[in-house]
């Protein structure tokens, strides 16, 4: 394959314009790995474009004896092994700022729709009936009384410090790493047995490296608040769901809203499926049209490597 016409493999779908940009540099393939057109296509192929679903580790490096790039559309590189990459000499490449926007807006929905019940009427009513239903719906506490604790400030945990001091709540944080959140200055550190402890919702944000998993397990868990909201937006294998649905289970007034899960799709066997105050979604934080588009421009950067120049966002 020529270098002016590299072979790109496409596993898991792109918005529009990246993937059409994507088609008039390069010659595309758009195959799942356990398709024959994967097969017939992955020895010769440049480069290789997938999301969340696609597994790239040894074994399917070893189909790909010519791959040159990596393209994860998307933030976390979780799904891809970056050592047998870097072993066979595979750039890996990212969109890291591509959907803080979207991630954050997501939660700040899912606060007011924890926090702030509301009513719509379809019809007119008497004034009796209308006092019942304004009645009904007062929510115990505004936000400005309430903690917020975020678990790891990068790009989404530090702009999600920076709205929720707008809108009026305490922040805490906590994270690995030496950070400070951009534009919410007053937010403090604090480890994280004692966000844990203090928080009235808590906002999951770590990554999903090997050592997140079951970050979020039994002996934090067991801190938390008796009415406690969590909401994991980040990656389901950090929360170990027996201990979580243990505390739901102990502690009727807490909810969790979880909208990554592991694995994904759930399985009916999850244990919180059942529970009141589990709520469970299919993974949409990131699913804005904007959002989509600029992670599915991760091609911009898989042609510059095919072509033998330097990415804007390698790992």
């Amino acid at each position: 394959m020529s270098a002016k016409n590299p072979k790109i493999l496409v596993c898991e779908p792109l918005a529009q314009a990246p993937m059409a940009w994507l088609k008039g540099v390069s010659q595309v393939v758009e195959c799942g790995c356990a398709s024959e057109a994967f097969a017939a296509n992955a020895p010769d192929a440049t480069g290789l474009v997938v999301r969340t679903y696609t597994r790239v580790d040894r074994a399917l490096l070893e189909r790909l004896p010519n791959l040159k790039v990596v393209g994860r559309a998307g933030v976390g590189v979780d799904n891809i092994d970056l050592d047998a990459c870097a072993k066979r000499g595979v750039v890996v490449v990212h969109t890291p700022d591509a959907n803080t926007q979207a991630v954050v807006e997501y939660v700040v929905c899912l606060l007011a729709d924890a926090l702030r019940p509301r009513v719509f009427l379809d019809h007119a009513l008497p004034l009796d009936q209308w006092e019942n239903a304004r009645s009904e719906i007062v929510a115990s506490r505004q936000m400005n009384e309430l903690t917020l604790g975020i678990l790891g400030c990068g790009r989404v945990g530090s702009r999600l410090a920076e709205v929720a001091q707008a809108i009026g709540f305490r922040v805490l944080f906590n994270d690995l790493l030496n950070v400070t959140p951009t534009n919410a200055a007053s937010a403090l550190r604090v480890d994280a047995a004692t966000l844990f402890r203090e928080s009235d919702i808590l906002s999951i944000h770590i990554d999903g490296r090997p050592s997140n998993r079951d970050f979020v397990g039994a002996p934090l868990i067991g801190l938390m608040r008796s009415d406690v909201l969590v909401i994991n937006t980040s990656r389901g294998m950090v929360l170990q769901t027996e201990a979580l649905t243990l505390f739901l289970q102990a502690n009727p007034k807490s909810r969790a809203i979880l909208d990554v899960h592991d694995p994904e799709p759930f399985t009916s066997d999850n244990p919180l499926v059942k529970l009141p105050n589990a709520f469970l979604a299919p993974h949409l934080a990131s699913r804005t049209e904007t959002a989509m588009t600029n992670m599915s421009w991760v091609v911009r950067d898989v042609i510059e490597v095919a072509m033998g120049r330097s990415p804007q966002f390698p790992t």
